[in-house]
């Protein structure tokens, strides 16, 4: 069953990237301008340089990702299932969600190289600040929105307070917690091109804007194509652990 599905999963992703091909081959017949290579000179440029120049920074773009993704989860999930149950401490701590989250963090991007220097930490940090309220809201309605009977049945079990979070909070809120992080993961590598843009000589926002400042157009798509394959590579990531995770869903 597993290996049908991973067949299934790999014809969609094939029919989906020769659809993006066949579309980008079209509309680059269309502009006949060396700014829109071909896919097959982006493509080729991209198996070109990879084992050289492009694969260190599409490691180290990936690292700052992850990481950032990784701290963010750890830090937002407990607390926004504790805030979606806890009544008393959400009426003081929603507020200020409220008012931080609407914000765009990136205005403070001076102020955190400042802060912390020009090295890894404040792109992870900037990244892992803007997905952080992505998932604490999401995780605070789906804790929200457990069904008070189910809370009510482990409690007239005896179950103590952890084995509540533990047993029904935490797997009813699961489902959400993933989707939370497929959306923050596009906003993450959003991120990532920006903050790589600025003060860095690593990763593949700073590839693809080197690219573009020297007009290298098949290297800058060589690099859109890097960006690609990591979002894709996580997403099919967060696929297999909610196929884990998650498995009364599938059946």
């Amino acid at each position: 069953m597993k290996r049908i599905s991973l067949w299934k999963k790999t014809i969609e992703i094939f029919a989906a990237t020769l659809v993006i091909m066949v579309f980008w081959y079209l509309l680059a017949i269309y502009v006949k301008n060396n700014i829109l290579p071909t896919p097959l000179e982006a493509m080729s440029e991209f198996f070109m340089i990879f084992s050289g120049t492009l694969w260190k920074h599409f490691y180290i773009s990936a690292f700052r990702v992850v990481i950032s993704i990784i701290t963010a989860m750890l830090l937002a999930v407990p607390l926004g299932l504790l805030l979606g149950r806890e009544e008393k401490l959400d009426r003081y701590i929603a507020p200020v969600v409220y008012l931080i989250y609407p914000i765009p963090k990136i205005v403070f991007l001076p102020v955190v190289f400042l802060l912390m220097g020009l090295g890894n930490l404040p792109k992870i940090f900037m990244i892992g600040l803007i997905v952080f309220f992505q998932i604490l809201v999401t995780t605070r309605d789906a804790s929200k929105g457990v069904p008070v009977q189910n809370i009510h049945s482990m409690t007239s079990l005896g179950a103590a307070k952890w084995q509540i979070y533990y047993h029904v909070v935490w797997p009813a809120c699961l489902p959400k917690i993933l989707t939370s992080l497929r959306i923050s993961l596009g906003t993450a590598i959003a991120v990532l091109f920006f903050v790589e843009s600025f003060a860095t000589t690593e990763g593949l926002g700073y590839f693809i804007m080197d690219a573009w400042s020297m007009a290298a157009y098949s290297q800058m798509f060589a690099g859109i194509i890097g960006m690609s394959f990591l979002g894709l590579i996580l997403y099919i990531v967060l696929d297999m652990l909610e196929a884990k995770w998650c498995r009364w869903q599938y059946l």
